[in-house]
Formats: C-alpha cells, structure tokens, sequence
C-alpha cells in the first residue's frame, strides 16, 4: 500500500512495442501531470526496449506472458496486481486487454476503461463471431468505452450492442514541434540512390509490414508508375520504414515487378520524424486502421498523405485537401496519385502546407492528453478540467522532454509469484 494520495491509473495492453498505440499510451503517461496522477503499465504479454520511451521514473512496468503461462493465471496475476497496487483506473485496451476486466472488478477497482484503438489483421471488419461475445460478455464490467475514431464508436454500438453514452471519442494527437518540415536533422544510414536531392522524389511510409498494412500495394502502385511516367525510374525512389514477418515476401515482390533498386527498407527505427523528412510523400496503404499515429505525424511533417478510404483514414484524411484517399488494394488508383505529384510540384507544394496546417488545428497531442486528463477526473468523481491538469500541460508545451532514463529497474516478468513494488513517487 502507499500513502500517495494521486490516483493509479494501470493501463492493461499486448505488449509494450513499438507501435502506433504504444506510442499514444508512452505520450499520455509521459505528457498527464506527474504531480497529478500516477502511472503503471501491465503487458499480457512482454514489452521491449521501447519501454525507455517512458521518461518517468515511478512507472513499473510488468509482463505476464499469457502464451506462456495461460490466460487463468494470467487474470490471477492482474487480480493480486490490483490487490497490491489498489488502482483507481485500469484502462484496458483492445482484445487482451478484456482479460483484466473480472479480476480488476473482483479486487474492487472502481473505475475499468476498455479502450478500442483499430482492427485484428485476422478480423478487419470486426465481424467474426468469437471476438464479438467475448465483447459483449466483458460489456457489463465496463465503466467506460474510449474509441479513437468515430468507426470504432460505430462498430461497438451497432455489432457490440453498446450504448452509445458508454462511448467517448478521443482522437489520437500528434507532437507538431516534434514532427514537422524539413531536411533530415540527423544522418541517416541510405544508400547514395535514395539520398535526398534535387529531382528525387521519395514516396515513402512507416509501419508494420504486417498482411494489414499490405505495403504490397504500394510496391505494385510505383512499379505501375515507373512502367509508364517518362523519366519515373531516375527519380522516383521508395523508402519502406519498419519491420515484421511480410519483409521478404515484399522484398520479392518489388523483384518480381524489377524496382528492387528503387526499394529501400530501412527496418525499424526509432527516430520516425527523421525518416519522414527524407520523403516527399507519405503512403498509408492498410486494409483498415483505428486512427493511424504514422498518419498523423507525416501529416505533421508536412507531407502529402495518400490513405486507404477505411476506417479512421477517412477522419483524418480530406480527399483534395493536403491528400488524398484510394481503395485498399487499388494499385492503379494509386498509381495516378503519385504521378500527379511527380508531375506537379505546385501541386506537391500546396497539399504538403494543407497537410501540416490540418494536423495543427485538428490533432494537437496536448489536446488529446487534456482530454484523457478530464476523462479519468470525471470518471473518479472530480471536476473536469481541473487547473492542476491544464496548467500543467500548458506549461510542458514549451520545455523539452528530458532523455529517457533506464527503465530495466521498474520493470519485471511475473513469472514466480514475486510482485513489483507499489508504483509511487
């Protein structure tokens, strides 16, 4: 037990990697007033050294290995966690994370927020029948729905059957001072044909290369455009950022359609706003997505964004305006987006403006924690939009983030019954 009289929020996610949504879960707990509340992160199965991300020292971070261990034990973890640390939240998010909603009820957590943050590569239009009871049968245990977009409000009342006062909509925001225009600040590791110069343009994207982000697309969209566009093969390059169990496969395909040399694949990084500034244009391909945080900050980067029309793509994206939308798996359609850019740099000019100034006015990151700060105060019974929590992240807008720190000391694998302390300042 702890005397710290700041409420516990112990957010409940897969795993702690590099991602879209750990990201936005790294910005909250790094970005909420420390004097205000306080911070643990339960992995149902393990993080990775992107936990460093997290620059506060009083987050523990524990990893449960369900595959491991079995989802039973697992809730018998989450219920002794719960016990120990007594936190006012646990926000759970997406599929996993239903596995803490019994036992954090059982121990007597007054308060469970099941987020939804995007769509299962093997359920891309959440309409498999076996996710969608175990759902509808963790429903009641839920004090709270937060959905990242609009579509996901959408599918958890029409498939899910939740009512719609349930559900708060918070929008994933993104660091403009962070991400935004310009030549690489830092040297990356290209090679000469794919370095930035004058008469290159870089058509580029982040992510997973996972079947749902199905960069296959993109690979066969420049080959489509090489084939055809005068002078394309001198000047068009593509840069492919991140990693994952599709990266040969892809790495065939741009052989098989003879623009390997114009391929790069840069495998994961840490430093995105960097690589985002080598492109030209920003490609998001995916055959869904909740609310894409890559999006955004190419957005930010002031880059012309080119997504898929599904899901959150089509909130963030303005068909015309700083961009523009396609069919997922539409090639072609692809295609002739890309040439219009190739062969319109006025064109270029004006969507990567439109684009910065969208992310600007509509994604703003301290928005977006301010109103993860209201809703936790609301939900605790406690006035929202408290001073303490405005004026706080007011004043973080104009100091740099300090360094991350070693987090190896705060953070344990539950493997043999032994629990981590109480988080605490």
């Amino acid at each position: 037990m702890t005397c710290d009289a700041r409420p516990l929020v112990m957010h409940v996610i897969h795993h702690l990697v590099i991602g879209g949504m750990e990201n936005g879960l790294v910005n909250l707990i790094n970005r909420l007033p420390h004097e205000s509340i306080r911070h643990a992160v339960v992995c149902i199965e393990d993080f990775t050294e992107f936990r460093q991300r997290i620059i506060r020292r009083d987050v523990e971070i524990v990893a449960l290995h369900r595959s491991r261990v079995g989802a039973m034990r697992v809730r018998r973890q989450i219920y002794a966690l719960c016990r120990r640390w007594r936190p006012d939240i646990v926000h759970a998010r997406n599929l996993s994370g239903l596995d803490a909603l019994l036992p954090s009820l059982l121990a007597g957590v007054p308060v469970r927020i099941q987020g939804e943050h995007g769509w299962d590569v093997d359920n891309l239009d959440g309409q498999r029948w076996k996710p969608a009871i175990l759902r509808r049968l963790h429903s009641p245990l839920v004090t709270r729905y937060v959905t990242v977009s609009r579509d996901l409000a959408a599918f958890l009342t029409s498939r899910i059957g939740v009512n719609a006062e349930r559900i708060t909509t918070i929008c994933n925001g993104v660091d403009a001072n962070h991400f935004m225009p310009g030549a690489p600040r830092a040297a990356l590791d290209l090679p000469p044909s794919h370095m930035p110069q004058p008469g290159r343009f870089v058509v580029g994207t982040v992510g997973r290369l996972r079947r749902i982000k199905d960069q296959g697309t993109l690979i066969d969209a420049v080959a489509r455009l090489v084939e055809r566009s005068p002078g394309a093969r001198a000047a068009v390059r593509l840069l492919i950022v991140g990693d994952g169990p599709e990266r040969a496969d892809l790495a065939r395909r741009a052989d098989a359609r003879a623009i390997a040399d114009l391929v790069h694949f840069a495998g994961a990084r840490h430093d995105v706003a960097e690589w985002l500034r080598a492109m030209q244009v920003f490609v998001l391909p995916s055959l869904n997505e909740g609310i894409s945080n890559t999006l955004l900050e190419a957005m930010a980067s002031g880059l012309p964004t080119l997504a898929t029309a599904v899901g959150g793509n089509m909130e963030l994206v303005v068909d015309g305006h700083g961009g523009g939308l396609f069919s997922p798996g539409d090639a072609e359609a692809l295609a002739r987006r890309l040439e219009a850019y190739l062969l319109d740099p006025a064109l270029l000019a004006r969507d990567a403006r439109a684009a910065r100034a969208r992310a600007l006015t509509h994604f703003d990151l301290d928005g977006m924690v301010l109103r993860y700060g209201d809703l936790y105060q609301q939900l605790l019974g406690r006035d929202p939009g408290a001073p303490s929590i405005e004026v706080a992240i007011a004043s973080m807008r104009h100091k740099p983030a300090p360094a991350p720190e070693d987090a190896s000391d705060r953070s344990f694998t539950i493997a043999n019954g032994h629990f981590p302390r109480t988080p605490t300042g």
